[in-house]
């Protein structure tokens, strides 16, 4: 199974972004019902809500805010790029969040290849997306990179070899991250399912069991979590 192999490797990845867990502080993030300050008005209006999380951060002191696998999110709602064509909308968040200023690097956790890659341009979506292909154990999988620099996509070809360590991708502005305050969506997939330069983030309730099970918790790789505090 891809997470015991993640969990077996965990102490040889290397940090996705500069974090020094023993002097930078990490803010866990909740979008979820329980989060009363997500109204439709700040949703809504990207600026408002960028403020929203810049304002977050620098009140505790944090360098970035982390969180959202498997977790249940109202946020999706300021898109349609969620809604259900059958009435049942994609809500459960398949991956990681590190929400930080734009042009935060990001570096590689472990050699691979570029996949694919795509401007996933819709309000909502990932804007500037990269997928790398790993290989532990003679175990294939992916590591998927959304909302980054449009930059970072005009330089890279598929097949190109991407180092341990190596900076490959910066967190990307709102006009090319899909209409969302600046972060990094990181996500571990098993099968690409034949997909390219893009896999969903985020489903449906009712297909948790099938994309929990494709997409282990990508903390296995960033080892941040266990750092992060709430307010």
């Amino acid at each position: 199974m891809l997470s015991n192999i993640l969990r077996k490797f965990q102490s040889t990845f290397h940090p996705v972004v500069p974090f020094n867990a023993g002097e930078d502080k990490l803010l866990k993030m909740d979008f979820t019902l329980a989060n009363k300050d997500l109204t439709s008005t700040l949703l809504n209006d990207t600026n408002k809500f960028a403020a929203y999380m810049e304002h977050l951060l620098q009140k505790a002191n944090a360098k970035y805010g982390i969180g959202g696998y498997n977790e249940n999110r109202t946020v999706y709602t300021r898109s349609k790029n969620f809604d259900g064509e059958d009435g049942e909308p994609r809500r459960l968040h398949l991956g990681i969040d590190i929400w930080g200023p734009a042009g935060t690097p990001v570096f590689a956790p472990l050699g691979g290849m570029i996949h694919s890659f795509a401007f996933n341009d819709s309000y909502g979506d990932y804007g500037a997306t990269i997928i790398l292909l790993h290989q532990l154990e003679g175990t294939a999988f992916y590591t998927l990179y959304g909302h980054v620099s449009v930059a970072d996509i005009s330089v890279i070809t598929e097949g190109n070899y991407i180092s341990l360590g190596q900076e490959f991708a910066h967190f990307g502005e709102p006009k090319e991250n899909g209409n969302w305050p600046p972060h990094l969506h990181l996500q571990v997939i098993a099968n690409m399912e034949l997909k390219k330069g893009d896999y969903p983030g985020v489903c449906r309730i009712s297909e948790k069991e099938k994309y929990l099970d494709n997409c282990p918790d990508p903390d296995f790789i960033l080892n941040m979590m266990a750092n992060a505090t709430e307010e």
